[in-house]
C-alpha cells in the first residue's frame, strides 16, 4: 500500500490533535507536527513552552533559513517514516502543502467556532499559559502572524470536517476519509 498522507489545517483548539490521536489509535498512523519542532527547540533553549514563544520562533526561524524551513523538516520526516499512514498535524501555510503534495500528501481542514475551540484549549491547557486565558486573549493569539492565513487552507483542502459536534461524529467523518483514501 502506498502510504497515506493527510494533512491537518486548523485554527487553534479545531481538534487536529483529538483527530490526530484517533488516527493514530485506530489505524497505527504516524503523527508528524510541525509544531513539535518549535518545542524541542525552545525546549533545548530553556524557553518556556509558549503559544508566543513558538509564534516567535516560528516567524524568525522562517525570516533567518527560509519560509519553507519547517515543511523541509516534516517533508523528510514523512519519507523516512515507515508507517502506511501518516498525519501532518499543524499545516498553516500554502508553501508547505505544495511541498507536501509532491508526496502524494492531502489536506484535511478541521473547523470549529470560536466559542467551541476556546472552550477546548481551556480544558486541555496545552500550553503553560493556556490553563487562565481569557476569551479576549484567546482571540487575540488568533490573529497572531502564524495563525492568521490558517483560515483560508480551507479553500485548498481536499476535505473539510466540521467538528463542532461529538466525537463519534468526527470519529465517523476520519474514518470516511480514510476509507476513501485506502481506495
Amino acid at each position: 500500500m502506498e502510504k497515506i498522507i493527510i494533512g491537518v489545517a486548523g485554527q487553534i483548539a479545531s481538534g487536529k490533535d483529538t483527530l490526530s490521536n484517533y488516527a493514530i489509535e485506530k489505524y497505527k498512523a504516524k503523527q508528524l507536527k510541525f509544531s513539535k519542532v518549535l518545542r524541542d527547540i525552545l525546549q533545548r533553549i530553556y524557553k518556556e513552552n509558549t503559544r508566543e514563544n513558538m509564534q516567535t520562533l516560528s516567524t524568525l526561524l522562517r525570516q533567518y533559513f527560509g519560509d519553507d524551513l519547517l515543511a523541509n523538516v516534516i517533508y523528510n520526516d514523512i519519507k523516512n517514516a515507515s508507517e502506511d499512514i501518516i498525519i501532518v498535524d499543524g499545516v498553516r501555510r500554502l508553501p508547505d502543502i505544495e511541498m507536501l503534495k509532491t508526496l502524494g500528501f492531502k489536506l484535511l481542514f478541521i473547523e470549529a467556532t470560536p466559542e467551541v475551540r476556546y472552550e477546548r484549549l481551556i480544558q486541555r491547557s496545552e500550553n503553560i499559559d493556556d490553563r487562565n486565558k481569557t476569551f479576549e486573549e484567546f482571540q487575540k493569539e488568533s490573529m497572531a502572524e502564524t495563525e492568521v492565513r490558517i483560515a483560508d487552507l480551507k479553500n485548498v483542502s481536499d476535505y473539510v470536517i466540521d467538528n463542532n459536534g461529538t466525537l463519534d461524529e468526527l470519529y465517523r467523518k476520519i474514518d470516511e476519509i480514510i476509507t476513501e483514501l485506502k481506495k
